[in-house]
């Protein structure tokens, strides 16, 4: 089943390094007046559970960035490591894409609410390369909820996290993949706990199977990059 695909732009914003700091892009996406969209489709009736979720992204000559602000009942945490942690069991926020135009290899980017995640690529259905710590320690985060494990905490939380992605990453899948800007790409925003309190998987373009999978590029929406 195919459904709606939506759209939105990545504006393209300038700084004075390559790879600013991280408390600099946190404060780009404000003066910039990047917009927010909402991760609001609950795709399977048997996870009702819908947290408020929102993101925004923009991207520079050589890098992506994304922030995701959440509002949600309680919160886990509980890896505070990348390499071969499992995000997604935690409070998760995720990020796939498909980067190039000869490739249909997609890379999920999934980070827990503290920072800490997994960054892997490879075709749908095919081998998939997970990405070390050599590769993760490149992609700068930062929490509100800081970056130390604290297991579940209850009650009304409120987090946002930003994330800045070197381009030059995605050129493990397409060596001749150099430049974004004027180029629209298949991508999907998530989030998900499948160990917290309320099980929940939301997603920005819905995606359509019987049961929950965020590794569907079928149901990819289109960004565009300024």
């Amino acid at each position: 089943m195919k459904l709606f695909l939506m759209t939105l732009i990545a504006a393209k914003v300038a700084f004075s390094t390559p790879e600013p700091a991280i408390d600099e892009v946190i404060a780009k996406f404000d003066q910039a007046g990047i917009a927010w969209n909402a991760i609001d489709q609950v795709n399977w009736p048997e996870y009702p559970y819908k947290p408020e979720v929102e993101f925004r992204i923009m991207h520079s000559e050589t890098e992506i960035y994304l922030q995701y602000h959440v509002k949600e009942n309680g919160a886990r945490a509980t890896y505070d490591y990348d390499y071969r942690s499992r995000p997604y069991t935690d409070d998760c926020v995720e990020f796939f894409m498909i980067p190039s135009d000869r490739d249909n290899s997609y890379f999920n980017l999934e980070m827990n609410c503290i920072g800490h995640g997994t960054f892997d690529y490879g075709p749908l259905g095919g081998p998939r390369f997970h990405c070390d710590d050599r590769i993760l320690s490149q992609i700068r985060r930062h929490s509100t909820l800081g970056s130390k494990a604290f297991g579940m905490i209850e009650g009304p939380q409120e987090w946002t996290i930003t994330i800045a992605i070197p381009k030059r990453l995605y050129a493990q899948a397409d060596l001749d993949l150099t430049e974004f800007s004027g180029r629209t790409v298949k991508a999907n925003f998530y989030k998900c706990g499948d160990d917290t309190a309320v099980t929940h998987f939301l997603s920005w373009n819905p995606v359509g199977t019987p049961k929950p999978s965020f590794h569907q590029p079928d149901y990819f929406g289109d960004v565009y990059f300024e």
